[in-house]
């Protein structure tokens, strides 16, 4: 019997197109084989950074009030299970290749990509499974994304801007239009970016979406990073207006964290009416949520922070919250990239910020070699820059030398802040 790495590995190389190779067609027919209709409200999640914050905020929020939630992400940083998990735990090897055998007998001549099974095989289990909610976030884009194989009674766009440009197209436009491509007639349509793309805007109102804007519809205010505001008040709905004050701050760190948490906490008052939550079901959903690798700060000295953003959009987030840190004497960046990702747009960004570098290359086919990486900081006016054989021998390195008063800034990539989550 194949093991569930026996299956990964066979994924990905089985689809004739490639690893990534969008449409719906494949998708929609193995999904019709299967029967595949969710009886449960479904929530879809875009967006160019923030996704995966917002379905961390809504698995825990929903699991506090008590409703059993299935939450599909990616990628995964240290096991393919991550990506698929009931009531925020990964499901088994056993249930993931129980679900493999299931499309693989269903999918007959129909060659599917990695993604398309693993969006599949996620609806699968959590309709066995017999979940309340089902928080789906899209891998790439919207329109043409597995997951956008199935209706969401909500869907969210966290923000808008450039990555993947090969599959999304090259301005922010192109890539408001993809996205939106998750937004359904007649249902709640949310967009956490305002000014948002003319072209979301646009197709929302073509096919009769509802559209709840940031700061329109819905807005945040912080009162003194001790708690905050949040206030709903739909332009274009007959429902109720609503104000919940004095919320916790989340327990994920960032200066964006507020904006992610808005865009759930609006997707509660969408789907009120199915699965009504208390106050303190999200208090405490803000208090426990946790999303690995997204400015994590690691308890204890030096100060440590992972961040797995890897485009300009997160580079300047990432910006802002270390500005938002305590002094720090010494500041490493522990740093590798995609080969296919705006290096320099993102280095561009934060180099203000880290007074040395230790670089090193991914151990995967679209990493960038440390000749190249080396290279790019150089083109950069970067100085004090270490080469490494290896991610976790730059960390292993820099916290060996850094005092207590030091801070360790380990991002660029998934792969990056992966490597050294699989020392620690």
């Amino acid at each position: 019997m194949k093991t569930l790495q026996d299956w990964l590995s066979h994924l990905e190389t089985a689809h004739s197109g490639g690893l990534i190779d969008m449409g719906l067609e494949r998708t929609s027919e193995v999904k019709k084989r299967m029967k595949l209709e969710p009886q449960c409200p479904v929530v879809v999640v875009a967006g160019t950074n923030g996704k995966g914050s917002v379905c961390a905020y809504l698995t825990q929020i929903y699991k506090q009030a008590g409703f059993k939630v299935g939450t599909l992400t990616s990628p995964h940083l240290l096991r393919y299970n991550e990506r698929i998990a009931v009531n925020a735990e990964p499901v088994s090897d056993d249930t993931i290749i129980a679900s493999f055998e299931r499309i693989e007998a269903a999918r007959g001549e129909i060659s599917l990509t990695y993604f398309e099974f693993n969006a599949l095989a996620a609806v699968d289990i959590f309709i066995r499974e017999q979940v309340d909610v089902m928080i789906l976030e899209v891998g790439l884009g919207g329109r043409l994304d597995a997951v956008n194989a199935f209706d969401g009674d909500c869907a969210v766009v966290t923000s808008v801007d450039l990555d993947h440009q090969a599959f999304l197209g090259d301005t922010v436009e192109q890539v408001g239009f993809e996205k939106a491509g998750v937004f359904r007639s007649g249902k709640p349509a949310i967009c956490g970016q305002n000014p948002a793309p003319e072209s979301l805007v646009a197709h929302a109102e073509a096919i009769g979406a509802k559209l709840l804007m940031g700061q329109r519809d819905f807005e945040f205010h912080a009162m003194e990073n001790i708690q905050w505001n949040y206030r709903f008040r739909p332009q274009h709905s007959d429902g109720p207006a609503r104000n919940r004050n004095a919320l916790p701050f989340p327990a994920l760190r960032g200066a964006y964290q507020l904006s992610n948490a808005a865009c759930a906490l609006t997707v509660l008052e969408c789907l009120d009416d199915r699965l009504p939550v208390d106050i303190g079901a999200i208090k405490r959903g803000l208090l426990l949520v946790e999303n690995p690798g997204r400015f994590q700060v690691l308890p204890g000295r030096p100060l440590t922070v992972l961040d797995v953003g890897h485009n300009p959009h997160a580079a300047r987030a990432l910006r802002r919250s270390l500005i938002n840190l305590a002094y720090a004497q010494k500041r490493t960046a522990v740093f590798s990239m995609l080969s296919d990702k705006d290096i320099d747009g993102v280095l561009e960004t934060v180099k203000d910020q880290f007074d040395e570098w230790y670089i090193a290359p991914l151990d995967v086919p679209r990493g960038m070699t440390a000749d190249a990486l080396k290279a790019k900081l150089e083109q950069h006016h970067i100085g004090n820059i270490q080469t490494f054989a290896a991610v976790r021998e730059a960390y292993r390195a820099a916290a060996s030398k850094a005092g207590e008063n030091d801070r360790i800034v380990v991002f660029g990539s998934f792969h990056t802040v992966a490597d050294v989550m699989s020392v620690l």
